[in-house]
């Protein structure tokens, strides 16, 4: 029986969070048991830009609104970062 210590994420950026991440996706290699907010707090390390968006975006964990940022990643899955939209 082996043990996985890491899980694969893809994240995509949408809108200003795109903008600010400058890249659309990206695939991201992370230790198992990583949170939402882990990933979200090392996103936001690379630019005080990134991190200014970063702190009023919601994320969807494979399409499903994510209401606890403690949750861990699970191997695959994909996290969109969703910035506020204006409009309606």
């Amino acid at each position: 029986m082996s043990t996985t210590t890491t899980v694969q994420v893809t994240v995509r950026f949408f809108a200003a969070a795109r903008a600010a991440a400058g890249t659309e996706t990206e695939t991201l290699v992370v230790a198992a048991g990583t949170t939402v907010q882990a990933l979200v707090d090392e996103l936001a390390s690379r630019s005080a830009g990134l991190e200014r968006v970063l702190a009023r975006c919601s994320y969807l964990c494979d399409g499903v609104a994510v209401r606890d940022t403690g949750a861990a990643l699970l191997n695959a899955q994909t996290l969109d970062v969703l910035p506020p939209f204006a409009g309606g």
